[in-house]
């Protein structure tokens, strides 16, 4: 009883870049609407309307970071996470030999 009415979680998918285009020109030519498309297609709508979004910024007709700028914030942030931890590393190394060396 408990589990009526709660859908089991659709396991993660991931979509090629072409793929995403074809739905996002698909949603533009305006036949259908978003959530027809997703329908079609067993996607989510929300998926798709976050598709045409970052289209929309990609090609400049909407304010926000582009996919080669988040792309890029992804990679400076795990850099940036990597570097910290080397810092801590040598942190410890260095306070561990300094109680050595006394």
């Amino acid at each position: 009883m408990e589990s009526m009415g709660k859908k089991k979680p659709r396991p993660r998918r991931s979509f090629t870049p072409e793929f995403k285009a074809e739905i996002v020109e698909l949603c533009r030519r305006g036949d259908r609407s978003v959530g027809q498309v997703a329908k079609d297609f067993d996607l989510t709508e929300t998926a798709v309307r976050d598709w045409v979004k970052q289209a929309e910024v990609d090609t400049g007709e909407r304010d926000g970071l582009t996919s080669d700028e988040r792309e890029e914030l992804a990679r400076l942030r795990r850099e940036n996470r990597r570097l910290r931890e080397d810092v801590e590393i040598l942190k410890r190394a260095t306070a561990f030999f300094a109680k050595e060396t006394r």
